[in-house]
């Protein structure tokens, strides 16, 4: 007998096809946005299977209007009802609350790098930045490690790898300003960068760049066959 698309059973989808058990082999980064909210539904209505009907309510509410959508909203949506427009709604409330303050930066190029230290461009003082990344290169948090003249005592590998390591970094991007509008690096420069690069072949943590930055230019030591 032929399953009608909108009312088979998940369960008779095979095992890896179904998407709580799709997410426990794989993570949920490999769901689409209707197995992640058909995960959050967890059963779906008389009329529509759980697939279905979170396609339906991505149909009626995009990916935009979704997390700021209202009780009132969902739960006179057919095949939600009260109970699931409560888990829905309770679900993006959470997320936006710890999130708030999170900003997504995607480095990619110096040029990422460049863009990000605007503020810092124009410092009379040297500062160094590192940027804590994950294995997609998105800044999981970003921390100035020192400010005045650089030297080996000032930036040690132990006070950039302690946040890497506490912030479960895969990869970092470190940086610097020159005020003095001198792109390129100085022997302090070249030293402190070949200790954090060794630093992180020990950890198991790459060293991406070490990106100088002055007011209009920069200096990438990945360009350049340093790092």
């Amino acid at each position: 007998m032929k399953l009608n698309k909108h009312t088979f059973s998940i369960k008779n989808l095979p095992k890896l096809d179904r998407p709580r058990e799709k997410l426990m082999k794989y993570g949920p980064n490999k769901l689409s946005n209707e197995e992640l909210l058909a995960i959050i539904l967890r059963i779906g209505s008389k009329e529509n299977n759980v697939l279905v009907l979170a396609k339906n309510l991505l149909k009626k509410f995009d990916e935009k209007e979704l997390p700021y959508i209202t009780f009132n909203e969902l739960k006179n949506f057919p095949g939600i009802g009260q109970v699931k427009a409560c888990e829905i709604v309770a679900c993006f409330e959470l997320g936006k609350r710890f999130l708030k303050d999170k900003k997504v930066h995607l480095f990619l190029s110096p040029k990422d790098i460049f863009e990000r230290l605007i503020e810092y461009r124009y410092k009379k003082k040297e500062h160094f930045f590192v940027f804590y990344l994950d294995v997609k290169n998105q800044e999981i948090k970003f921390e100035i490690i020192s400010v005045g003249i650089l030297n080996t005592t000032v930036v040690h590998p132990r006070e950039v790898f302690e946040g890497a390591i506490k912030n479960s970094a895969a990869q970092i991007i470190v940086a610097h300003n020159h005020p003095s509008d001198n792109v390129h690096p100085s022997e302090e420069d070249l030293e402190i960068t070949k200790r954090l690069v060794e630093a992180g072949k020990i950890l198991g943590i790459d060293v991406l760049d070490h990106v100088i930055v002055t007011k209009e230019n920069y200096f990438s030591f990945k360009d350049k066959g340093l790092v």
